[in-house]
């Protein structure tokens, strides 16, 4: 099992990125799919998740930012990143789980400038 996340880049503050993580081979029924970001020097964070069935949690202080969508027929999850900040600087993760085991992306940078 592979999931590949990509999309991040270099940005000025106030931009807009899309991240996109596709999960490939043999993975049994996905439940939930996610974004972390772990920002230099820190612990890795939630940014957002979402079942399958299309239930959104969304770290508050990214809501009306972020917004997390999924497309199961493609194992896909998209984070779209609106008005960054140069605080939202950091590698993010995106992560896949089902009833047995969680798996984890490599990790895409995003970098904010202020």
């Amino acid at each position: 099992v592979q999931l590949q996340a990509s999309g991040g880049g270099l940005v000025q503050a106030g931009g807009s990125l899309r991240l996109s993580c596709v999960v490939s081979g043999s993975i049994f029924k996905i439940h939930d799919m996610g974004w972390y970001r772990q920002a230099p020097g820190k612990q890795r964070d939630l940014v957002a998740t979402i079942t399958r069935d299309g239930i959104i949690n969304i770290v508050d202080s990214l809501k009306g930012r972020f917004t997390i969508s999924r497309d199961n027929a493609k194992n896909e999850v998209t984070l779209q990143m609106n008005t960054l900040k140069p605080e939202d600087t950091g590698v993010y993760y995106c992560n896949a789980s089902n009833r047995y085991n969680t798996y984890w992306g490599q990790g895409t940078e995003v970098t904010v400038s202020s």
